[in-house]
């Protein structure tokens, strides 16, 4: 089957943002994860939030480690992704939060990223409570004009598609070398609600 020219051009972008991502040295990578601990502990959004929905850093992604242990320390309810398999043996997979009280719970799981256990609570989506719900989305590209490239799984579109009071609540974060003047997308893409990328 042909590859259709959007998810070409989303492949080769992907491969570009990598490199450059997968460049930044030691001290670029501290001074934009401290820029964006304070951006995102400053942020509205979390200071009236009771639960957060982050991710753990993997590979050569933004830092998010101080954000989880400070919203732990506050009380704040954390819920980190899972990726599950939907039948045994079978190569269809789909994404669920569990919550978590301490970094060292988290192991190694789908492509050795961190994740907790799928024994832990499960965040479980209710429309009144979003407001008090804040989301950080990893991404391997931003645009001004708030679309996402991810891994091409499609999690976090799957994830949100249903869940429309949590998409206005999202905020995709990253390098700003991530950030790119404009990128393609389709109508199953979901656009986080603001982009921070430091």
């Amino acid at each position: 089957m042909m590859e259709n020219s959007p998810a070409k051009e989303k492949k080769e972008i992907r491969r570009q943002m990598l490199i450059k991502r997968d460049s930044l040295n030691v001290e670029e990578r501290r001074r934009a994860a401290v820029l964006l601990t304070e951006r995102i502990l400053g942020h509205q959004w979390y200071y009236r939030s009771a639960v957060l929905l982050a991710f753990a850093s993997y590979g050569s992604e933004i830092d998010t480690g101080e954000i989880i242990r400070e919203a732990l320390k506050q009380g704040k309810k954390v819920y980190l992704p899972r990726v599950m398999s939907a039948e045994p043996e079978q190569e269809e997979f789909y994404m669920d939060f569990f919550r978590i009280f301490n970094m060292d719970e988290l192991r190694p799981g789908y492509r050795g990223i961190p994740e907790p256990s799928p024994e832990s609570e499960k965040y479980v989506y209710h429309r009144e409570e979003a407001p008090d719900t804040l989301m950080l989305m990893p991404g391997v590209a931003f645009d001004r004009y708030r679309n996402r490239i991810g891994y091409g799984k499609g999690f976090y579109d799957n994830y949100l598609q249903d869940k429309e009071g949590l998409q206005l609540r999202t905020i995709g974060v990253g390098f700003q070398c991530q950030l790119a003047e404009q990128l393609p997308c389709d109508e199953r893409d979901i656009r986080p609600y603001q982009v921070i990328c430091v």
